[in-house]
């Protein structure tokens, strides 16, 4: 049921794209809307405060001064906020109630939800699940409507008002929104859970307790989606109360239901009996973690009750996402692909293992406290050229050490940013090589997100000549 937003005094912290959209949402349901962000009025984009010109909106920039959660009646944080963010500790002491996009959405969407969470491979998995949601829409004839967003880039609250009941909606959801959460998706799915944010969360405990969230809520006639194949997400299976719908490389034990990997096709086992959903030569994405991304995307959409049809002439239909493991450009007998999502040393394993060329490998960014040490010793196998930039190089550079005497030989090169690493790259690759953006790190140092970042490794490769 929509809440009546009228007269309610909001105020939301971070001024990102979470934010804005909710700025926009609650002003057109006539609430008193002040708008914080520690930036200054200078250093906000011009299009930020363009975007809500004809809002009546409050500002506050420069910072987050107590005075403003005076009289407030909720608060609302843009992913980007910390709980330990001094304001937001004020407001939990002051018992002013916390919330964010997405509980807000999913307390006032008139149809069903599907969310997913996961430390690697939820943008992956929800576009996909986007495609299925919307070829079993064409194939029904349904006059619904698959919407795809929170995390993925497009806050759906933006769309809320146009929402029916006969449609879907599919949210990717971060450890950063779900922390808050206290309502889950009627199908609620957890890829997986591996380091990632504990320079945010402080630990892995934490880190996993706000993924948990997803779960919480559910109830018996809800549906959860974990994964066999990861220890972090299968240990959820003692906090479920849905029904559970797993996915996973082998079957399932014979009593449960779930997607998994058998004579190179994807089969369904649900009620003891096994369905041929896809041969795997359908599936156009590289690497093992996509073909677990596709089982886990037909666990979810059969947990959704989609068509069976549509789950193969979807994933037949999938090219990938932007910047995940993208191919840019072939340039003098070498394949430069961008996989600028690559934010942690796992995501960058995984992105290794896509491969089987020889490898010029471009790692760093800003580093998130997370561990390097699988990853150097992963590097030491499979990389023959290795290229470190950006704030987290010289750590990278301690962890990895030089070759040691009697491993495979790579060689290691030092860069200050990600345009000269892409010239190095450019200097040291030869015919047959893949040269491969997996930064391992985030794009803070030098870019505002790891879109910009991969968008500009695009234009850098392009240029090359």
């Amino acid at each position: 049921m929509v809440q009546d937003w009228s007269g309610k005094r909001v105020l939301i912290i971070g001024a990102a794209r979470q934010g804005l959209a909710l700025t926009r949402y609650l002003s057109r349901h006539n609430a008193e809307v002040t708008l914080t962000d520690s930036r200054s009025e200078a250093q906000l984009a011009e299009e930020v405060v363009h975007s809500l010109a004809d809002i009546p909106v409050k500002w506050a920039v420069g910072g987050h001064p107590f005075e403003l959660l005076d009289d407030k009646d909720l608060i609302c944080l843009s992913g980007g906020v910390p709980l330990t963010t001094p304001i937001v500790i004020e407001a939990q002491n002051r018992q002013i109630p916390l919330s964010n996009d997405s509980q807000l959405f999913m307390e006032a969407c008139p149809c069903r939800v599907v969310a997913i969470t996961g430390s690697a491979g939820k943008t992956t998995t929800t576009a996909l699940l986007g495609n299925i949601a919307r070829t079993h829409m064409e194939i029904r004839n349904s006059r619904g409507r698959a919407w795809v967003g929170g995390n993925i880039g497009n806050p759906l609250i933006d769309q809320i008002d146009e929402i029916e009941a006969d449609d879907i909606a599919i949210l990717e959801l971060s450890s950063f929104q779900l922390e808050i959460m206290s309502i889950s998706p009627d199908v609620a799915a957890v890829l997986n859970i591996t380091p990632n944010h504990l320079d945010r969360h402080g630990s892995m405990q934490a880190y996993t307790a706000a993924k948990a969230r997803i779960l919480a809520y559910q109830n018996s006639n809800d549906t959860a989606i974990l994964n066999r194949d990861d220890k972090g997400s299968w240990n959820l299976t003692r906090d479920v109360k849905a029904n559970l719908l797993s996915f996973g490389i082998k079957a399932p034990l014979h009593y449960m239901d779930g997607t998994y990997l058998k004579n190179d096709h994807i089969f369904l086992q649900v009620n003891g009996e096994q369905v041929k959903l896809l041969p795997t030569e359908w599936i156009k994405l590289r690497g093992e973690h996509n073909l677990h991304n596709v089982l886990a995307a037909c666990a979810i959409a059969a947990g959704a009750s989609f068509a069976l049809p549509a789950i193969g002439q979807a994933i037949d239909d999938f090219t990938g996402v932007a910047h995940r493991l993208e191919l840019v450009r072939s340039y003098k007998g070498t394949d430069w692909y961008n996989d600028s999502i690559a934010t942690a040393p796992e995501r960058t394993m995984a992105a290794i293992r896509s491969f089987d060329d020889p490898l010029v490998l471009l790692l760093g960014g800003r580093d998130k406290d997370l561990p390097w040490e699988d990853l150097a010793n992963l590097t030491r196998q499979r990389v023959n050229h290795l290229i470190v930039f950006g704030e987290a190089a010289d750590k990278i550079l301690n962890t990895f050490g030089l070759p040691e005497i009697g491993t495979r030989p790579f060689t290691i090169t030092h860069c200050k940013g990600l345009k000269q690493a892409v010239q190095a790259a450019a200097n040291i690759a030869e015919p047959g090589d893949v040269v491969l953006l997996s930064p391992g790190g985030t794009s803070f140092d030098e870019f505002k997100d790891f879109e910009e970042r991969g968008k500009w490794f695009q234009t850098w490769v392009m240029e090359l000549s």
